[in-house]
């Protein structure tokens, strides 16, 4: 059985997102379906910066250093193209 996890966007008309657990946040937004916005896809640029709600795992070492420069003292800030994503979730942008 496949497990799905919920996306939602509050504070923004973009609808709620279903996707199976354990994939890359990225891979699957888009400009239609997402505030969010990405640039290189590799967690070197900060264009995805958002401020996330829910349980996911914690930042690689790569992302917590870009997390510490670009918003520092946010535990719920991340890079939302290295999120995989294990659960129900909230997404804003920063």
């Amino acid at each position: 059985m496949t497990d799905f996890c919920q996306i939602s966007f509050p504070e923004s008309d973009f609808v709620p997102i279903i996707l199976e657990c354990h994939q890359n946040l990225s891979e699957h937004l888009t400009i239609q379906n997402s505030p969010v916005l990405f640039g290189c896809r590799t967690g070197i640029c900060g264009t995805c910066l958002i401020e996330i709600i829910g349980n996911i795992p914690p930042p690689q070492l790569d992302e917590q250093e870009m997390l510490e420069t670009l918003a520092p003292n946010n535990p719920h800030a991340r890079l939302a193209c290295q999120i995989n994503v294990t659960g129900n979730i909230e997404i804003r942008r920063m």
